[in-house]
């Protein structure tokens, strides 16, 4: 994707249905262009998010299943997986780090997508629990063995992911130019009819023509998405805290173009 890193597989979790699709859409559909295969995991199936009232939640997270794998499907993802959790209800719970660390080893991503569940902004708390879930389960629960001992006598040996990328961080370090996949991800996110409210193809690009000059100014590029990109491959023996860290930085400081 940047430097000499190019995932084989990525894992994107979130909380509900068109997260993904607004925060990272055009990485992903970078990343399935470049080969990578790209899986979704979804806690909940957004069965609350309509201001419909004569909807039921079973029929509204029927819905929106259907349409984030529509929308999956434009970007070229491979599959979703849906938790099934009632939104706006998820907690730091030992069964869901559980489950996330079950579709980690058994899908063995080298990078894994997901909310930074520590940023200080408002935010829906579905967000910050499936963000810092996601932290505690790659790190240590994945990869090490005597950690949900449960799965490995489902013979899903532990796992270590290589890279995560935190996307609705207050501290990028790391931007992937999305101008080449902009419609894409338009015609992704137009796929969630249900919580487009009306909007449109031309109202969705006024808003990020709008913004493009200020993204560029900050990440050198006019149309792009930024993550926070924390390194998680083993430190070398002998190696200072921190060093694999500050070399993977110091190789890059903004995605390149390819």
């Amino acid at each position: 994707m940047t430097d000499d890193f190019r995932p084989e597989r990525a894992l994107v979790i979130v909380a509900h249905p068109d997260d993904a699709e607004f925060l990272c859409g055009g990485t992903v559909a970078r990343l399935a262009d470049q080969g990578c295969e790209v899986f979704y995991l979804l806690a909940t199936s957004g069965d609350k998010g309509t201001k419909d009232a004569s909807l039921t939640p079973q029929e509204l997270a029927a819905i929106r299943e259907r349409e984030q794998r529509s929308a999956a499907a434009i970007l070229g993802v491979r599959q979703c997986f849906f938790l099934g959790y009632p939104d706006g209800e998820l907690e730091e719970t030992l069964e869901l780090r559980g489950q996330i660390v079950r579709y980690i080893r058994q899908l063995q991503p080298n990078v894994v997508l997901t909310w930074d569940g520590f940023r200080t902004g408002f935010n829906h708390r579905d967000h910050r629990v499936v963000g810092r879930v996601v932290r505690d389960a790659v790190y240590p629960a994945a990869h090490d063995p005597l950690y949900h001992p449960e799965l490995r006598e489902l013979g899903l040996d532990p796992h270590r992911i290589d890279e995560l990328w935190l996307f609705g961080t207050e501290e990028p370090d790391h931007h992937v130019d999305i101008g080449p996949y902009l419609e894409r991800k338009i015609d992704a996110l137009l796929a969630h009819e249900s919580q487009m409210r009306g909007r449109t193809r031309d109202d969705l690009r006024k808003l990020w023509n709008a913004r493009a000059k200020e993204v560029k100014q900050r990440t050198g590029f006019r149309f792009a998405e930024s993550f926070r990109r924390i390194d998680n491959r083993p430190r070398p023996p002998g190696s200072a805290p921190g060093a694999v860290a500050a070399a993977s930085r110091s190789r890059r400081r903004a995605a390149v173009r390819t």
